[in-house]
């Protein structure tokens, strides 16, 4: 069983075929159980899914390496350059658990992969779990480098969702709370360094409202630049679809009046014949039918050769309510023994839209009819449906369908 549906939506790709604003957004074909009624509890039409963030494995190898080497390089200068005492063995330990999930993770995972929004949120984690590691071995928030707090969370800001930023700084806060108070000695020299309380309650809210900040603000600014990235791709988008388009118009023009010296040969030549044979010849039903088919094909031409483009938009016919447009693109696709059932149902109170009569949509329709008529075994039918944000097309028929191997194949060129 076949079950396509053409999904026209409030957008201004093809204002040209669409003066309401609408234009043809989605054809699918799929087996008729696997697409509900239009009851609103399933969609029949494939939506653009929410984009989910994406990061490359590389970058955050790359930032990982950059700071375990700075971590080492602190660690080796504070022991053996200043001579000051710390834990050694456990700051190296930590470094190295770094490391090796750096080597795991380039080995497991190809460099130029990507990774999911929550798998680089984890590994973003690790990162802030890591840096606590090390500040607790080396005087918690006293040492300087915890503001290295904020680089994790920074970094998600850009990229990741604001509820993985989100979880990112409480993870950062919860870190910073417990370091403030639980850390083993700031290495210093004989005699040691101790901060007051206040201060270090300055450095926790220094980071708690720095890490805040920067989540909040930064992840607006990056929030924003996608939304300006993604309405620069949907214009270069609309942009090609509408070069394709006037290509392919420009192209059927070309087609048409090069096909229509031999068609109007063939046409005389078929009343010549139908003329010559009798009536009662055995060929002068085929002869007829021929002279049919040539006449349908002029027909088709002459549409083909007319550029939606410089239609006149103040002629009577130049646009139609959507059902018309779809009865005239189902006209010619008739069958005898194939019930052909159109219904047009308002979801709203909001007017039935306006089509354009191009070339392009009477044809596109008329294609995905034909197809169902060819391949239906009693009946065929073509829902119209809209309301005050899109409309759309249904067309189904009660055919075997499409195998599996087609279905995966379906929108390539």
């Amino acid at each position: 069983m076949l079950f396509v549906v053409v999904d026209l939506e409030f957008h201004s790709e093809l204002a040209a075929s669409f003066p309401t604003d609408k234009r043809c957004w989605m054809v699918h074909t799929e087996d008729r159980e696997t697409w509900p009624s239009a009851d609103g509890k399933k969609s029949g039409v494939s939506r653009g899914r929410q984009n989910t963030a994406q990061v490359r494995l590389r970058t955050l190898v790359l930032i990982r390496w950059i700071a375990i080497f700075g971590q080492l390089a602190a660690i080796l200068i504070v022991e053996f350059g200043f001579g000051w005492v710390l834990p050694l063995n456990a700051a190296l330990a930590a470094i190295a658990a770094s490391a090796v999930l750096n080597l795991t993770m380039a080995f497991r995972h190809p460099m130029r992969g990507r990774l999911s929004e929550w798998e680089a949120a984890a590994y973003l984690a690790f990162d802030v779990l890591q840096l606590a590691a090390l500040l607790y071995l080396t005087g918690g928030l006293g040492n300087p480098f915890a503001l290295l707090f904020l680089g994790p969370v920074t970094v998600s800001a850009t990229v990741l969702s604001r509820a993985a930023t989100a979880m990112l700084s409480v993870l950062a806060i919860s870190c910073a709370s417990v370091l403030a108070f639980n850390h083993l000695p700031l290495p210093w020299a004989e005699g040691g360094l101790y901060l007051p309380v206040f201060y270090v309650v300055g450095l926790w809210v220094a980071v708690a409202v720095g890490t805040l900040f920067l989540a909040g603000y930064i992840s607006s600014v990056a929030a924003e630049g996608r939304r300006m990235s993604d309405a620069l791709t949907a214009i270069q988008l609309a942009l090609a679809r509408e070069q394709q388009l006037s290509a392919v118009g420009g192209l059927a023009a070309a087609a048409a009046h090069e096909l229509g010296s031999p068609l109007a040969t063939i046409a005389v030549t078929a009343k010549e014949l139908e003329r010559e044979i009798p009536d009662v010849s055995e060929f002068s039903e085929d002869v007829r039918i021929l002279r049919l088919e040539v006449d349908r094909c002029r027909d088709i031409l002459a549409e083909l050769g007319r550029s939606p483009k410089l239609a006149d938009s103040a002629e009577p016919f130049a646009t139609a309510l959507l059902s018309d447009v779809a009865a005239a693109a189902a006209a010619r696709h008739r069958a005898d023994g194939i019930t052909l059932e159109m219904v047009a149902t308002g979801l709203d109170e909001s007017p039935e839209p306006l089509a354009a009569r191009s070339p392009e949509l009477l044809h596109g329709l008329g294609n995905v009819i034909q197809n169902s008529v060819q391949f239906a075994t009693a009946c065929v039918s073509v829902d119209i449906s809209w309301d005050e944000r899109e409309a759309r097309v249904e067309v189904r028929d009660d055919g075997p369908g499409f195998s599996p191997a087609v279905l995966d194949r379906i929108g390539e060129p």
